[in-house]
């Protein structure tokens, strides 16, 4: 058994395929992980959910900014962009049973026998596992029975940190924030939303996520996306980026967690656009 993690696919099926067929996928006894953001930008975003959910319980996903973006359309709080692809989905006969599986996926998922934890954006560094995986039970839990009206952005009042007089949605937020749109932030734990560039070039004051000296989860290994700027490079130990720009037109990664290997597949000509 093998169990491989994926970085951000959004809808690029053929490439995902073409991954698969490299590393001799076996669905009868292998793994797959998806760092989230399995949908948008690319042209096959109903053929890559109906395919992550027929693999069953041999495919793992954790939800990333574009998924939720898809839950909100679906609900109504949001209207689809013009860079959107994801008319295909919400028209298809399957289209609301697709949608509820994936309302109901985790922010964080972690196998501690394998020693790996993955989530779509980071983890703070103010937060240690135990921590993170509280909060993520509790968004995921406001995320299922609520929906996703409280946890759309407010641009006039948007929130970057975890405080003490937030209300119960506003946490939801606020968590979901840090699991599907942070980049960098400060120690304590206050994001920049905004950022989108390279590492080395994060605003004064902010830090990627990952390189806090005193980052309580550098213990642990932990796989992510969301990050195309990285390049899939973090200089930090423990941390593997997967994101390297599938949604751009560029590469989709696969990493063997048996042994660290990286596999790739370009998406070079496929037409895709850049996006959050």
């Amino acid at each position: 058994m093998a169990v491989y993690a994926v970085g951000d696919v959004q809808g690029c099926h053929a490439a995902l395929q073409g991954l698969l067929e490299q590393v001799r996928f076996d669905p009868a006894c292998d793994e797959l992980w998806l760092v989230g953001d399995v949908v948008n930008r690319g042209p096959d975003s109903l053929e890559v959910l109906r395919f992550v959910r027929s693999l069953g319980s041999r495919a793992t996903l954790v939800l990333g900014n574009h998924d939720l973006h898809l839950l909100a359309v679906a609900e109504g709080v949001r209207q689809l962009r013009g860079a959107d692809t994801l008319r295909p989905v919400l028209d298809a006969p399957d289209g609301g049973e697709l949608i509820a599986w994936l309302q109901h996926q985790p922010l964080l998922h972690t196998n501690l026998a394998l020693g790996y934890c993955m989530v779509h954006a980071g983890i703070p560094p103010h937060w240690d596992l135990a921590t993170a995986t509280a909060l993520a039970r509790e968004a995921e839990k406001w995320l299922s029975t609520a929906g996703c009206a409280e946890l759309v952005p407010n641009d006039a009042h948007e929130l970057t940190e975890l405080t003490p007089e937030l209300t119960p949605p506003q946490r939801a937020r606020v968590i979901v924030s840090y699991f599907t749109r942070m980049r960098v932030c400060t120690a304590g734990g206050r994001m920049d939303l905004v950022f989108k560039g390279p590492a080395s070039k994060a605003p004064s004051g902010y830090l990627p996520w990952f390189a806090h000296v005193e980052r309580k989860t550098r213990e642990v290994r932990v796989l992510f996306g969301h990050w195309a700027a990285l390049q899939g490079e973090a200089a930090a130990a423990n941390v593997f980026a997967l994101d390297t720009g599938c949604a751009w037109g560029n590469a989709l990664t696969m990493m063997r967690l048996d042994d660290g290997r990286k596999f790739t597949q370009s998406c070079a000509g496929a037409g895709l656009t850049s996006g959050d």
